[in-house]
């Protein structure tokens, strides 16, 4: 017996192949085939209705579409929704989607657990297990878009997981949401966030794959920063920055700093001026993110205060940024909050 296709892992290019080199099929038979799945968001062959009945059956003997099993959703008092996905081999991952003046945005996990150990974060807490397919990636989306009976806005690669440490499958899987014979979701309404993997960014720039990129900054110096986030030891803020700069040179696009407010660790008026003067010659954004507390960590909210100081520095500095609102931290769903286990 041959091995099913996993229908949600081809690209459109793909798709074209396997129906035309496998089935015999016209090349537009994919056209009509990515519609129904990425569009009308049907996964059953049997209800793809411009099929023959016949061919119907043949799809679905050979090919599997499918979306991962929703074993749990939360709706936090804010509108923010989080889902827990478990896939075929039982594994599982938290997703969240953010309504947010009428838009929807997804922040998709790209792996099981965490390898960076991020001191603050709760996705690294019950270690890392394996990457997530480009099809795995995808199926959040779908699933989560069929939920909502509506288009989703914008996606964020800010889940579970460092995207740049499974960068093939991440860059497949925006390949496939932009397409637009398949989701065609612009590619400015994407966005990927990493802790700073210096390859991933350089990567990103040479593929010309013009998505938005945040980076997760959270201390001024290299020092406190890998306190907080282990990885700064293999790519230094030095490195990190560098990296930046040739991925401006190559792209002009501005970058997004994400801030955690850790009170009396991060900050002190001292950090905002030695933040601003560590993204000099930049350009760049930052958000101002209120720590969202995770069981077990010894760090606590920056107060209202303290952020305020901090923010009325960037303001005298003439740096853009803004206080993130607090979304979803009720329902554990805000960044840094998402595990693998739905508590």
């Amino acid at each position: 017996m041959e091995e099913l296709v996993m229908g949600l892992e081809l690209d459109y290019d793909q798709w074209r192949e396997t129906l035309t080199g496998n089935f015999g099929l016209q090349r537009y038979r994919a056209d009509q085939i990515c519609q129904w799945i990425y569009q009308k968001k049907v996964f059953d062959f049997q209800e793809m209705t411009n099929l023959s009945k016949e061919l119907r059956g043949k799809l679905a003997d050979a090919v599997m579409v499918a979306p991962p099993i929703l074993t749990r959703e939360e709706t936090s008092k804010d509108g923010t929704k989080k889902y827990l996905w478990q896939f075929h081999d039982g594994e599982r991952v938290e997703s969240v989607l953010l309504t947010q003046e009428g838009r929807l945005t997804a922040c998709l996990s790209t792996q099981v657990g965490c390898p960076l150990a991020c001191t603050f974060c709760a996705s690294g807490q019950g270690g890392f297990v394996r990457d997530l397919s480009a099809g795995e990636i995808v199926g959040q989306f779908l699933a989560m878009e069929k939920l909502a009976g509506r288009d989703i806005d914008n996606v964020v690669y800010m889940g579970m997981g460092e995207p740049f440490l499974n960068q093939e499958s991440v860059f497949k899987s925006i390949k496939i949401l932009n397409e637009p014979k398949m989701r065609g979701l612009g590619i400015r309404r994407i966005t990927i966030s990493t802790a700073g993997i210096v390859p991933g960014i350089l990567a990103l720039a040479e593929a010309q794959m013009p998505v938005k990129l945040s980076v997760s900054l959270h201390a001024p110096n290299d020092r406190l920063r890998s306190k907080l986030m282990p990885i700064n030891k293999k790519y230094p803020l030095a490195s990190l920055l560098e990296a930046l700069r040739r991925y401006q040179s190559t792209t002009n696009d501005r970058v997004t700093f994400e801030y955690l407010m850790l009170e009396g660790v991060n900050d002190l008026p001292e950090h905002a001026y030695e933040l601003a003067a560590l993204l000099k010659g930049l350009s760049f954004y930052i958000n101002l993110i209120p720590y969202n507390q995770v069981e077990g960590s010894k760090y606590k909210r920056s107060s209202a205060g303290r952020i305020k100081a901090f923010s009325n520095i960037l303001s005298q500095l003439n740096i853009e940024h803004e206080i993130r609102r607090e979304r979803g931290s009720d329902i554990n769903a805000a960044c840094g909050q998402l595990k693998r286990i739905m508590a």
